[in-house]
């Protein structure tokens, strides 16, 4: 395609999706209330629900502290835990800290930890995910048996420590990301006696009483908005923001309300601010922007179940011209990689060449494909986040490249909710969606991804080997050698495509002090922030 004929068909896209509201709402001029935009609708605020979106995670864990989080800086910092070490990767021994209590008064202890456990191992429950089955005393499932009251795994030492066993080595890390994250310790003295299978549908989550974080929410309209109010008991301090407000509203609306001062904050992983606003925000003299670190990967994952002549797979990577979609569309805001890792993590390995656009390499792919009994006329279903709105634009500038090669893709945007849901059953053949891969932490992510009950259902055994090294040791060349093995058959067999890494911003009022938005540790000081006088 000529560069005219190509720009033509990018700027004609970009006409058609391009939407325009007159405004957001009034400026917030309350000195108590701090009002944060968000972009994707919420599944859940029940803390045993975690779906793996960032609204989720935060707006939970703002209420209900994980033991670690990771700062601007992706460094582990402290929540409820004091530490986490190890000395074999496999016992790892978690101190909580001395003055941590729940908002109620009650001191926060192991048991609360090791009743957590139980509650994400219970089938009664039947929740799934957060890599349970690694944990001493699990199934394969990750379940422990019904009605357990301990597991052999998670043990309360003492008052304020708790040592779990995995089953194999992980790095720490990793176990940090993963249970020091994403697992909420949760009030046992509050929850112990309501029955397991009612707690995912328990009311009490919608606003509960008793916290370990710095806000409880009042009020909660999934589609709509969440409603926080400060828990001066915090230990860490009470919040000076006494009303925390999460509002969800369409990407092209952020840009209206940061002018108009109706939005505070909006944040790089929960907030999509249109690139075409980009220049624009910056300009706002009531806000300052922060670019933040380039590590969301804009995904398109393959379910290699329905699309698996591997050649198909290769014929739309090459067939994709993302050096366009980056310098045109994301006007020059990221980078462009194969596979799960962005230049900002430790484990990029720069020698690494991305495939290049090659139209021609992608028909004599198809070609060859077609010569095996592929049907050329079937019709492929991609599934694009509805909440983002710049890559529903770019979504069908794909298209229409890949429909030039003979492709009869069709894109169906959903919302969020929808769209993870489609994910975890495999009814699709194409998804796309942001997705964060812990830089610190690559390893969860992509081990589940690239496994037979993970979106892709992709399994090679060399990439599992390589995944399960980087787990063995704390050589940093030896790592980036493995994640390099990982990164070649991703390259080869393409289970998913990276179309870009997204360079995000984010955005905060000038009369907010201390609240600096990053793709991680936005929330850390959450208790700091402070309207200024």
């Amino acid at each position: 395609m000529k560069k005219s004929k190509k720009l033509l068909m990018i700027w004609t896209i970009l006409a058609m999706a391009a939407m325009a509201l007159a405004g957001c709402g009034k400026k917030n001029t309350n000195d108590d209330i701090v009002n944060i935009g968000i972009t994707d609708t919420l599944s859940s605020v029940n803390p045993l629900l975690q779906d793996g979106t960032e609204v989720v995670k935060y707006t939970t864990s703002l209420e209900f502290l994980p033991l670690v989080e990771l700062d601007r800086n992706m460094e582990f910092v402290g929540l409820l835990a004091e530490e986490i070490t190890t000395e074999d990767n496999k016992t790892f021994t978690i101190k909580i800290k001395k003055d941590a209590v729940w908002s109620d008064g009650t001191p926060i202890t192991a048991d609360d930890v090791v009743f957590t456990y139980l509650l994400w191992t219970s089938p009664e429950i039947g929740s799934v995910g957060m890599s349970m089955e690694k944990i001493e005393g699990t199934g394969d499932d990750g379940y422990a048996e019904s009605g357990a009251t301990s597991l052999s795994g998670v043990v309360a030492v003492d008052e304020k420590t708790v040592q779990i066993t995995t089953k194999t080595e992980m790095a720490l890390h990793t176990f940090k990301n993963i249970y020091g994250r994403y697992i909420l310790t949760l009030p046992k003295h509050v929850l112990k006696d309501v029955p397991r299978k009612d707690l995912l549908s328990y009311d009490w989550f919608n606003a509960p009483t008793v916290v370990s974080g710095p806000y409880f929410i009042k009020e909660v309209d999934l589609n709509h908005y969440v409603i926080m109010e400060a828990n001066d008991n915090f230990f860490m301090g009470a919040p000076k923001i006494k009303k925390l407000n999460f509002k969800v509203v369409t990407a092209s609306q952020l840009l209206a309300g940061l002018r108009s001062g109706e939005l505070d904050l909006v944040q790089q992983t929960m907030g999509a601010i249109l690139r075409e606003d980009y220049d624009s925000v910056r300009k706002l003299e009531n806000i300052t922007v922060y670019d933040g670190t380039p590590v969301t990967v804009q995904s398109i994952f393959f379910n290699t179940e329905r699309v698996t002549d591997k050649r198909v797979r290769q014929a739309i990577l090459y067939g994709m011209d993302r050096e366009t979609i980056l310098k045109d569309l994301m006007k020059g805001n990221g980078e462009i990689v194969d596979g799960f890792l962005a230049s900002a993590g430790p484990f990029y390995d720069e020698s690494i060449s991305p495939v290049p656009y090659d139209p021609e390499k992608a028909k004599q792919l198809l070609g060859e494909a077609e010569a095996d009994g592929w049907d050329k006329s079937t019709q492929y279903t991609f599934y694009v986040n509805s909440g983002d709105t710049t890559f529903v634009q770019i979504a069908s500038y794909i298209t229409a490249q890949l429909g030039e090669l003979g492709l009869n893709i069709q894109i169906n945007t959903v919302d969020i909710s929808t769209l993870l849901s489609v994910a975890g059953t495999g009814e699709f053949d194409m998804l796309a969606v942001q997705y964060t891969f812990t830089p610190v932490d690559p390893y969860t992510d992509i081990s589940w991804l690239l496994s037979e009950g993970g979106w892709t259902r992709y399994y090679r055994e060399e990439v599992a080997q390589a995944l399960e090294k980087t787990q063995r040791t704390t050589d940093m060349d030896e790592i980036v050698r493995n994640y390099r093995i990982v990164t070649g058959y991703t390259q080869e067999d393409v289970p998913m495509i990276a179309a870009y890494v997204l360079s995000a911003i984010g955005a905060v009022n000038n009369r907010l002090k201390n609240a600096v938005p990053d793709v991680y540790g936005t929330f850390i000081n959450v208790h700091e922030w402070e309207i200024a006088k």
